[in-house]
């Protein structure tokens, strides 16, 4: 009868546990919620579970906090040093003298990590021997270094201090060299995932550059490195005192707004979302003391405090020999090493000649200059002096002729982007260029853009300058392009001012933006014809963009962008910048087809200046004709009767390939009228549909789509003289349906086929769909915008619809189209984040359409769209 005697015991242990914990942890969120402080939050949470712990240990191990003899408990990791947030993971050690206690105590492990599971509590244990954790393992450095923070909580405190004292000062003396190489190695490869860049729009406060693993890698590498050289603990901090006090103030912030995130959330989630921004902005979280702030400016807090970890995360990496990256070590195995009577260059970091020549603004200049050309790094010497003489350089900052000399050469260099970086993060940049100031560690909502306005413009120029090593076929022709410009700092500097206008509230930015680089060509006395191009290229910097919801085969769409351009230099720098502006935004937004897009329109803008345009046009039709006929010889007046009757465009986006395919399709109409190809692409799926016109023909795929739950990105709808249409849409697989199951190819398109011939009903298609689906959440709301255009096209009516982002909205649109009496003769869908923007060209019954169809559209359009928000 013993057994369940232990039993019933436990049960009542655990309930009353579980009432305690409810109880103390409803506390600390009080606390917390009244005073926003993280640190208590986290050391009360801390003693909380060193409690329990202390309980379960008296009840299940040791009557005896102290004993038995040869066992332990050991707190590791964020436990380990008292950091326990409210929902992080408790991270403990069972350490054991040798195999045979290890062995005797098995069952009270099992039955101890039991426990703290029926509590709820979300442990991470690991059990280990004395010796075992004097032993590196290559494959699981994180043990070793959670290690590094190990605290004694229960058991045989001889043997923690075995394990404390010498075990594993032995160990990290030792293997300093692979612990400080793995941690590195691992470090870069989290900041890879991030971009390099603590400037994210909606960062992970533990992950992202800057976060709190990154305060964590700090205090690991510098006790690391202390620890090999001393072979024992040093006496306090291995950190300078300047670096400790930075650290100290940015924990404090990260440690508010983590206990923040884990109280709103109810559960270890670490991503700060705009919805959390403004909530800790209106709690001023981690700045209690500041007065009244936006989520702008609380981020901009948060970026500063981010800003200086990361800074010294850096700094380590590059002072320590063995945290160098293997790029590091292969510069060090260079014979000539760059140099110069101002600066000398140790280990790969720069270093001033004479400490006192930076109070010469020249040299400050020359310093970053250097910089941009090598690719090297500051030491944190020449870093500190820096920040010395900054407020001597405020007073009278360069300016004039002089600055834009120097800022020009060092935008020209192949490392600007680190230079940039560089003085933007010692609040150089913004002395020199206070224009900048609006923008620094501004986040723009618009769930498109990634990065911080500031972070994006540099970006934008460093994605110029990595043309030059790109293997992309595509990058090696805009690469071709930049060697070609006459005055490319001109462009670097357009892309650095290009979005200041951001920081300006509730205004136009393009507009905005103009206004504030004009006063910055001012104070640079940038001379007339440079002030123009830069300008120029500020108020246009959307252009090319915007085109690209235009037919950009369309030779009118292409004459009238190339007499807004006016000259072939410009244009050379529009579609650069262009270029620049779109990777800047995420590393998804410049798709394959949108680089080709951009291209072609730049090629037909450019011929068009060249005044070569039609024959131009003339000779790829020809070339394409021929390849055509070469791949169909005897097809002679079948050919003719398909091809005939296509808009140009159709032979623009189409290879030759694909238009045999396409006939091929259309021949096995008396087979099956509805033919329909599917392949799967790169980045998305393509559709291709050839059957005969009928009414609502496109509304009704889009729809099948929808029901599927596919998204759809692209789409062309082409027909010929004879009726015949081609149709090809690229979706992505929301749900992954066709990607993890193979046989659901063939329904797809089973089902497509049964929609247009009537054998399935699409509209309760829909509603299953719908019924199934939980709507989505507006970040952003996008306000909805219905243009018509008639001067861009002479045979049809070009009409944008710019709404809400929402599955189904593509059919919803086509559908309403349909319904007023519209063809659709090309469509032209995009999506940047929750913002959808699709341009149609329509025509009814052969014509544009009239001024009072154009508004019936309209109204019907507006009146779908409210439905589809209320649905």
């Amino acid at each position: 009868m013993g057994r369940p005697i232990v039993m019933m015991e436990s049960s009542s242990l655990i309930i009353e546990l579980r009432g305690a914990i409810a109880e103390e942890s409803a506390r600390i969120a009080e606390d917390f919620a009244a005073t926003g402080d993280g640190r208590g939050a986290v050391g009360q949470r801390t003693r909380l579970i060193e409690g329990i712990l202390h309980r379960l240990w008296r009840d299940l191990v040791s009557a005896d906090q102290h004993g038995p003899p040869g066992f332990a408990l050991v707190a590791t990791g964020g436990f380990g040093r008292g950091w326990l947030f409210p929902y992080s993971d408790i991270d403990l050690l069972f350490l054991h003298a040798d195999h045979r206690g290890e062995e005797a105590h098995k069952e009270a492990v099992r039955q101890f990590s039991q426990e703290l599971w029926d509590l709820k509590l979300k442990i991470s244990p690991a059990s280990r021997i004395l010796s075992e954790c004097g032993r590196f393992d290559p494959n699981n450095t994180e043990f070793t270094i959670s290690l590094l923070d190990c605290r004694y909580l229960a058991g045989d405190r001889e043997l923690f201090a075995q394990l404390h004292d010498k075990i594993i000062p032995k160990l990290v003396m030792r293997e300093s060299k692979p612990l400080l190489e793995g941690l590195a190695e691992v470090t870069r490869e989290r900041h890879g995932k991030f971009g390099q860049t603590v400037f994210h729009l909606e960062p992970n406060l533990k992950e992202t550059p800057g976060g709190l693993r990154d305060y964590n890698v700090a205090c690991w590498l510098a006790l690391i490195s202390a620890m090999g050289k001393l072979g024992d603990w040093p006496d306090s901090s291995s950190l300078r005192a300047p670096v400790r006090k930075q650290l100290n103030a940015a924990l404090e912030f990260l440690m508010a707004a983590r206990c923040f995130l884990h109280f709103r959330h109810g559960r270890d989630d670490n991503a700060l979302s705009w919805e959390a921004q403004d909530e800790a902005a209106a709690r001023k979280i981690g700045a209690l003391d500041a007065a009244d702030l936006t989520p702008a400016d609380w981020m901009r807090i948060y970026f500063g405090h981010a800003r200086a970890v990361q800074r010294t995360v850096m700094q380590l990496l590059e002072e320590i020999p063995e945290a160098w990256s293997s790029l590091r070590r292969q510069f060090q195995g260079w014979r000539s090493r760059p140099s110069s009577p101002d600066f000398s260059v140790v280990d790969g970091l720069i270093f001033l000649q004479q400490s006192s020549s930076l109070r010469d603004p020249e040299m400050l200049l020359r310093l970053f200059h250097f910089m941009a050309v090598h690719g090297l790094k500051l030491s944190a010497t020449t870093e500190h002096r820096i920040e010395q003489e900054l407020p001597a350089l405020a007073v009278t900052p360069p300016r004039g002729a002089e600055l834009w000399l120097y800022l020009q050469e060092t935008l020209l260099q192949p490392h600007a982007g680190e230079a940039l970086r560089a003085m933007h993060s010692l609040r150089l940049l913004t002395l020199l260029l206070p224009e900048l100031k609006a923008i620094d560690s501004l986040v723009v909502r618009d769930f498109y853009h990634r990065f911080t306005v500031d972070e994006h413009s540099i970006l934008a120029i460093e994605s110029l300058h990595r043309l030059a090593q790109s293997q992309s076929e595509w990058d090696k022709r805009y690469a071709e392009l930049l060697g070609e410009l006459e005055d490319p700092e001109l462009l670097y500097l357009a892309l650095l001012l290009h979005d200041t206008g951001k920081g300006v509230p509730g205004s136009n930015h393009v507009e905005a933006s103009l206004e504030i680089a004009g006063r910055c060509l001012d104070r640079l006395d940038v001379d007339a014809g440079e002030r123009a191009v830069v300008l120029f290229l500020i108020a246009n910097h959307l252009e090319m963009s915007a085109q690209l919801r235009r037919d950009i085969f369309n030779p009118e769409t292409v004459a009238a962008f190339a007499e807004r351009v006016g000259t072939p230099e410009r244009l050379k720098m529009l579609c650069l910048l262009t270029y620049a502006d779109i990777k800047a935004v995420n590393p998804e937004a410049l798709t394959p087809w949108k680089a080709e897009n951009v291209w072609q329109l730049y090629i037909g803008a450019a011929n068009y200046l060249n005044r070569s345009a039609d024959q131009r046009v003339h000779d790829a039709s020809g070339e394409k004709l021929a390849r055509l006929r070469s791949l169909a010889p005897v097809m002679g007046a079948k050919f003719k009767e398909f091809v005939e009757g296509f808009p140009q465009r159709y032979l623009r986006v189409h290879s030759a390939e694909e238009v045999m395919r396409h006939m091929e399709m259309s021949e096995q109409f008396g087979h099956d009228p509805v033919q329909v190809d599917l392949k799967r692409g790169r980045h998305w799926y393509e559709l291709t549909l050839v059957t005969k016109d009928r009414a609502s023909l496109f509304a009704t795929l889009t729809g099948v789509l929808a029901a599927w739950g596919m998204n759809i990105v692209k789409a062309n709808a082409f027909s010929n003289q004879a009726g015949t249409v081609v149709d090809t849409l690229y979706f992505t697989d929301r749900f992954r349906t066709l990607e993890l199951n193979l046989s659901e190819w063939q329904r797809f398109k089973q089902s497509i086929t049964a929609v247009l011939a009537g054998e399935a009903d699409l509209d309760r298609m829909l509603r299953d769909r719908q019924r199934g689906e939980k709507s989505a959440k507006v970040k952003v709301t996008v306000e909805t915008r219905i243009d018509f255009d008639d001067a861009c096209s002479s045979t049809s009516t070009l009409l944008q619809v710019i709404a809400q982002d929402r599955p189904r909205l593509l059919h919803r649109i086509s559908s309403c189209l349909s319904r007023q009496e519209c063809n659709i003769e090309i469509a032209l869908i995009d999506t940047e984040g929750q913002m959808a923007i699709d341009a149609f060209y329509l025509t009814s019954r052969g014509k544009k359409l009239t001024s009072d169809h154009q508004k019936k559209v309209e109204k019907a359009l507006l009146d779908e769209l409210k439905n589809l928000e209320l649905a």
